[in-house]
Order: C-alpha cells, then sequence, then structure tokens
C-alpha cells in the first residue's frame, strides 16, 4: 500500500535495500543465528552502501538523508525477520547522542568510523539492580586529573561483543536528586579496565551479541565526555523519544510480515479437503490482525513526520511503543498458530518472528514503565 509519508526517492531506496537484502543478508542470516553474531564484514559492507547513520550530515561525509531513510531501514529488517541485525540501534538510538551533543574535536574523531562501519557503537544504561530506573544507576566516574576512573557495570548491552565506542551512563557526582548527578562518557572497548562479559544467550535475537561489561578503574580522558558533566540524564531522556519510535517501527513492520507470510501459507495449506484459508477462524483471525497492523501504519505514519519537525511526542511515542510492541507479539502467536507444529520449527520464519517479538516489550523501556510514562502525560 502506498504511504503518503514517502516519496519517490524513498520508494526507491526502499526497493534497492529491500533487494540487498535478499541478496547478501537473508542467505547467511541461519549461519549467524548459530554463530551468535554478525560478523564484521557485514557492517563494513553496510558503510560502503551508505546504510549506516544516513543522517549525517555531508560535511561529515555523510549523505544527510533525513528520517525516512532510518524508518525504511527498520521497516525491511524487522519486515523481514532480520531483527539481530542493529544497524538502527547504531545508526538511530546511539548515535544521535554523538550527532546532537559531541563537540567539533569529537565528531572529527568519530563520526567517520560510524559511517564506515569501522567503528560499531552500542549504548550502556542497564545496570544489574537498575533496569529502566536510570536515576539509580551506580556505575561511577571519578574524576582524577585529566581522567575520570570508572568503576561499575552494565548488562543486556546489545553489540556488546562488536562494539568499538560504548556510550556509558555514570554517576560523577552524588545528589539529592540522583538524576542530577548522571552523566554520559564515550569509552573505546580497547580501553584498559574495560572488560567484555561473555556473549549472553537470548530466546530470540539469536545473531545479536548481547553481553555484560565491567568497568575496573577504567581511565578516560576528561575530553570523552559527551557534552555537559551532571547532563547526561537530560540527554537520555531527550533521545529516548526517537528510541521508542524505531521500537515501534521495528514492531509494525515485524507484525506486517507475520501476516504476509501467513496468508500466504493458510491459501495453499490444505485441511479437511480445503486450504486452511477457507475456515472462518483462520479468516476472522486474520482479520483482526490485519486491522490492527492497518492501525499501527496509519498511527505510525501520524507521528513519524511529527517526530521529524520536532515536536515532543513523549506521549504519542511512548504509545506507540507500548502499544505497537504488544501487538506485534500477539500477531506473530496467532500467526504462528496458523502454521501448526511447523510454526514451531526453525526453519520456518514464523517461528523467528514469534520469540524474536518477546523482548520489544521489554527494552526501550519496559511497556510496564512506558504507562507510567502516558499516565503522567495524562496528568494523573
Amino acid at each position: 500500500m502506498k504511504r503518503k509519508i514517502y516519496k519517490k526517492e524513498h520508494d526507491m531506496f526502499r526497493t534497492s535495500f529491500r533487494s540487498y537484502l535478499k541478496d547478501n543478508i537473508i542467505p547467511f542470516y541461519d549461519e549467524w543465528e548459530d554463530a551468535g553474531v554478525i560478523p564484521r564484514e557485514v557492517w563494513l559492507e553496510a558503510g560502503k552502501n551508505d546504510f549506516l547513520c544516513p543522517s549525517v550530515e555531508e560535511k561529515y561525509g555523510g549523505a544527510g538523508a533525513d528520517f525516512l531513510y532510518s524508518a525504511i531501514i527498520a521497516e525491511e529488517l524487522n519486515y523481514h525477520g532480520l531483527s539481530s541485525l542493529f544497524w538502527p540501534l547504531h545508526s538511530d538510538i546511539v548515535f544521535p547522542y554523538i550527532e546532537l551533543y559531541a563537540n567539533e574535536d569529537q565528531k572529527k574523531k568519530w563520526v567517520p568510523g560510524c559511517i564506515s562501519g569501522e567503528t560499531i557503537l552500542a549504548l550502556a544504561m542497564t545496570e544489574p539492580d537498575a533496569g529502566s530506573d536510570l536515576a539509580s544507576l551506580s556505575t561511577s566516574a571519578v574524576r582524577d586529573g585529566n581522567h575520570y576512573i570508572v568503576n561499575g557495570s552494565k548488562i543486556f548491552i546489545s553489540n556488546g561483543q562488536l562494539a568499538d565506542l560504548c556510550i556509558v551512563a555514570v554517576r560523577t557526582s552524588e545528589t539529592k536528586k540522583p538524576h542530577e548527578g548522571v552523566s554520559l562518557l564515550v569509552i573505546e572497548s580497547d580501553r584498559k579496565g574495560y572488560r567484555k562479559g561473555a556473549n549472553l544467550k537470548k530466546i530470540g535475537l539469536r545473531a545479536q551479541d548481547t553481553s555484560e561489561i565491567f568497568f575496573d578503574d577504567c581511565r578516560v580522558p576528561v575530553e570523552n565526555l559527551l557534552g555537559r558533566e551532571g547532563e547526561g540524564f537530560k540527554y537520555l531522556m531527550h533521545n529516548l523519544q526517537q528510541e521508542r519510535l524505531i521500537v515501534a517501527i521495528g514492531a509494525y513492520a515485524a507484525s506486517e510480515g507475520a501476516l504476509d507470510i501467513t496468508l500466504d501459507y493458510v491459501k495453499n495449506r490444505k485441511l479437511f479437503g480445503k486450504t486452511l484459508g477457507k475456515f472462518q477462524n483462520t479468516r476472522f483471525t486474520l482479520a483482526e490482525v490485519a486491522t490492527k497492523v492497518q492501525l499501527a501504519r496509519s498511527f505510525l505514519d501520524d507521528i513519524i513526520p511529527r517526530h521529524m519537525a520536532g515536536e515532543d511526542v513523549v506521549k504519542e511515542v511512548s504509545m506507540a511503543k507500548y502499544w505497537l510492541t504488544e501487538m506485534q507479539f500477539e500477531a506473530a502467536d496467532k500467526c504462528l498458530q496458523m502454521f501448526g507444529g511447523y510454526g514451531y520449527m526453525r526453519e520456518y520464519l514464523i517461528s523467528r518472528l514469534f520469540v524474536d517479538a518477546r523482548v520489544q516489550r521489554i527494552y526501550g523501556g519496559a511497556n510496564e514503565v512506558l504507562k507510567e510514562v502516558i499516565a503522567k502525560r495524562l496528568n494523573i
């Protein structure tokens, strides 16, 4: 279906990107699922094809593209069940911190590698005892001359094994208001005292490297401070709007992908002498899923342009992330049921869409937390 928010050049890019995925990603994806990591060469090829950080200004070597190109990349990856390929995390969730808060010297140092794929990004907020409560983080950064001494640990860090640069939320001071003592440091993964834990074994997103990260007296130059000391919590809150929008976009696209492969399956699968699609239960179930997918698309097509215009759509984006990820899991579950026992087999894409959907309701802010965000915006 033609979507009004996309122009001809966006549609051309989508066609090209989809072709790239079919030729260069999909044939090898199962191997990466078994390995538990995406090869670094895949990132380098993405950089060569301008798929990373498309929003970067031309003066830094970027394409200067609008957010719709990022939306297309997120949609196509999730539609085809390639959600472990965390290019959107790198480009649209982590990189904006550098784009918005880095000074010129920092940008000249870090941006070229982010575009080329030579520098893979990660964002380290979550801690073993903090979860979604960012104000309670305890990883410390104590000033020592021209360095910070960082101690603590982070958990569930996406791109944790491959990351070359990690933006780390640290506590630089103790204050009466905990969020006022939070700062952001950009820490190179090869720095002494930066230690990667094991690649965590997950039930879904199996090709996505996720790790615990430890900091043991890690000395980080003061010039690696992102923005101002003590402003980190504000930066995190500001960037969560786009992070949650990216998650919501992926949830919609994965739901549509599940629906489309299920429609194809029920039109051909025969049961009791007729195709599965002729049974009322099948027809009604998929009619419900299709309706919710359409509602999701319409909701996003309203929010995305408003986000691009710089509007505060925290409430709407929180609604989208919460509702669309719930819908995604429900859609994957109902669609898998149509495949019967085959749906439980890894060789069928629907099984991957099902297990990959579960985490969407957790990261980017657990859905229960987002309901609180929505309620506050309703002044209750």
